[in-house]
C-alpha cells in the first residue's frame, strides 16, 4: 500500500492511525498553547474562541488520510482534551465531538476529490459548522428551552479568524506535502 498521503490511494490502517493519532495530539496541544497565550495577554480562552485551534488538525486530518481517520480523531479530540485538561467545558463537549467528527468525516470525504485544497475546507467547514447548529438546535429542544440562533452566528463570527486562518494554512500544508512531478 501507498504511504504517499496525497496519492489518493488506499492507506494502511497503521499509517492512518498514526497520522490519527498525530492529529489528536496537536488538536489537544494546541488549543493549550492558545490558551496560555490568552491567559498571558490577559484575553483568557477567547484565543481559543477565536483562532479555532482544535479544527486545523482534524480538517487537515481528514484530508490527508481519509474519513475514517478523520472522523475517529475529530470525535476523540475533544473528549481527550476534556480528560487531561478540562476543556472544552462539559456543556460543550457533546457539541464540540459531533462538529469535528463532522469537519474529519468530510474533508476525508473529500480527500480524493479534484478541486482546489482551499475549496475542500470551506466545504468542510460548511459541513461541520451546519452539524454543529443542528446539534445545538436539537439539544437545547431536547431541554425544552428556545432556541436562540444568535448564539450559532456569533460562534461563526467570532471564530472568522480561524477560519482565514485554516483557509491559509491548510492549503500550504497540503501543498508542502504535495510530491511533486
Amino acid at each position: 500500500m501507498s504511504t504517499n498521503i496525497l496519492s489518493g490511494k488506499k492507506l494502511s490502517v497503521k499509517v492512518q492511525t498514526l497520522g490519527g493519532l498525530i492529529a489528536i495530539v496537536c488538536a489537544v496541544a494546541l488549543p493549550q498553547l492558545f490558551h496560555v497565550m490568552g491567559a498571558a495577554s490577559g484575553l483568557g480562552t477567547s484565543l481559543g474562541e477565536t483562532f479555532l485551534p482544535m479544527h486545523l488538525p482534524i480538517i487537515l486530518a481528514g484530508l490527508l488520510l481519509g474519513p475514517y481517520a478523520g472522523a475517529v480523531a475529530g470525535a476523540a479530540s475533544p473528549l481527550i482534551s476534556f480528560l487531561l485538561t478540562g476543556m472544552p467545558g462539559a456543556v460543550m463537549l457533546p457539541f464540540m465531538c459531533v462538529e469535528l467528527f463532522a469537519y474529519g468525516l468530510a474533508a476525508g470525504l473529500l480527500r480524493s476529490t479534484k478541486m482546489p485544497a482551499i475549496l475542500k475546507v470551506v466545504i468542510a467547514q460548511v459541513a461541520g459548522r451546519a452539524v454543529r447548529a443542528l446539534a445545538i438546535v436539537i439539544g437545547v429542544n431536547a431541554l425544552g428551552s428556545p432556541v436562540n440562533v444568535s448564539v450559532i452566528w456569533t460562534s461563526i463570527g467570532v471564530g472568522i479568524f480561524g477560519l482565514a486562518l485554516q483557509w491559509a494554512l491548510i492549503p500550504l500544508i497540503m501543498y508542502r506535502v504535495t510530491p511533486k512531478e
